[in-house]
């Protein structure tokens, strides 16, 4: 029977604790009964005595100086359940954010049918209780079935639990429109969240604009799509004092636009993913598919431009941006091919990458994976703190390693990192006291909870 269940205590000994929401980074333990935080700290009992000084009925592990650190919450993801459960369901993306530390992830609305409706934000609840691996929260669409045009019932979307309001992989073009929701979700304290791309300058565009699309032969993105979208939105926020967030930034002048935003104190906040500070354009090399995004990946001054804004702040957060697809959706020529890669297994890795470039610290990166994402949404998660949910990751930073596609639980393999070497990698992960995954443990068989 699993601690949650039972309530019984489970101390975590030996371990480096990192909370990003404290500056906490320290050795000790930690010690859970049930789903929460039963104590933590250096003296919640000696290590080297812990065998005559354990608390009564708690089981010790362990952890031989591994990091624990808040479990990770990804605040953008694609999980294709209901209407597309060939490619992802709500099962195998549990088990893939389980073995990538993630026990919180936040669905995008844009399934089939479309959430936009209390009864479907009750699905996502019913059969997040159902798989049971992780936490499964969801944004509701902004427009009505993601037309852009009609706003859904924003009340009574935030009274069944949406966490904020967009229309997924769309921009909302009217301006009126946005204003509307920025006023209606300043009453209900949600977010706004929005894919920046200036529609008409983006049709038919299929990769970044530059010299290398122009050599490949395929229609660009001007980078000057996705700032223009932002800055229009940024008077929208001034106008009506909302909450906006700008999902997937890519650009240098996004970056920028953002920052004085923060500096007149909007409230404006933004996620990248970690292809757009881990790759460039040149991923496309000769057709890529796999490395065919929305936004495209940009170049090399603004892959410097997001790690930067991560950097200093200017940037909240770190998402997946998981967005799976079938071989059939990816395998065509380059301008047919669907947008989008997969992302819950490889955020930490991938993330860790800067830490090892000296680019940002482990705290700051870790808050940008856990701590503001919670905060931004209002989750009580992403902190190690006495009350707070059991939910954390174990892991070794600087464990090598090599990506390799063909071991991730995804039902979808397309992603552009397969085999890049990579530092750091999650040895056990644990939400509301239960251990959903732990590397020791014999892989499941894929099928038995994945279908």
């Amino acid at each position: 029977m699993s601690a949650a269940l039972s309530g019984r205590r489970v101390a975590y000994l030996n371990v480096r604790l990192l909370d990003p929401a404290t500056g906490l980074d320290m050795p000790g333990q930690i010690l859970t009964e049930g789903g929460r935080i039963l104590d933590i700290g250096a003296k919640l009992f000696e290590p080297t005595l812990f065998k005559d000084d354990m608390p009564d009925g708690a089981e010790g592990i362990d952890c031989k100086g591994l990091c624990l650190a808040p479990g990770l919450v990804d605040m953008r993801v694609q999980l294709r359940e209901p209407g597309e459960e060939h490619m992802e369901n709500m099962a195998s993306a549990s088990q893939a954010a389980a073995a990538g530390g993630v026990t919180t992830m936040v669905a995008l609305p844009n399934t089939q049918p479309v959430i936009d409706d209390v009864s479907l934000i009750e699905f996502v609840a019913r059969r997040a209780r159902e798989v049971g691996i992780t936490r499964i929260r969801t944004y509701a669409a902004l427009t009505k079935g993601l037309q852009g045009k009609e706003l859904t019932e924003l009340g009574l979307l935030t009274e069944a639990g949406a966490l904020g309001f967009t229309d997924g992989t769309q921009a909302i073009v009217n301006a009126v429109t946005l204003r509307r929701a920025l006023s209606y979700g300043r009453m209900f304290d949600r977010m706004v969240i929005q894919h920046p791309e200036e529609p008409s300058l983006a049709r038919d565009g299929v990769m970044n604009e530059g010299e290398i699309a122009a050599r490949l032969g395929l229609s660009g993105i001007p980078a000057c799509a996705e700032v223009m979208m932002i800055e229009r939105d940024l008077r929208l926020v001034e106008l009506t004092g909302g909450r906006y967030h700008v999902a997937h930034i890519s650009t240098s002048e996004s970056v920028a636009a953002i920052r004085r935003a923060k500096r007149q104190g909007l409230a404006v906040t933004c996620d990248t993913a970690p292809h757009y500070f881990a790759l460039n354009e040149t991923a496309v090399g000769d057709y890529r598919t796999f490395a065919k995004l929305s936004p495209p990946l940009r170049d090399e001054m603004d892959r410097r431009a997001i790690v930067d804004g991560l950097a200093d702040g200017t940037i909240d957060a770190i998402a997946s941006d998981h967005a799976p697809h079938d071989q059939e959706s990816k395998r065509l020529p380059f301008a047919q091919a669907a947008f989008g890669i997969i992302g819950l297994e490889t955020l930490l890795p991938l993330t860790l990458e800067l830490v090892h470039n000296g680019q940002m610290t482990l705290l700051h990166a870790l808050g940008a994976l856990s701590h503001r994402p919670a905060r931004m949404l209002g989750l009580d998660c992403g902190r190690l703190a006495k009350g707070a949910p059991a939910d954390f990751i174990l892991f070794d930073p600087d464990r090598p390693g090599r990506i390799d596609v063909t071991r991730m639980r995804s039902k979808s393999k397309n992603s552009p990192f397969d085999g890049r070497p990579v530092q750091g990698s999650v040895w056990r992960t644990v939400m509301g006291g239960r251990t959903v995954f732990d590397a020791d443990a014999p892989k499941q068989a894929r099928g038995s909870r994945g279908d």
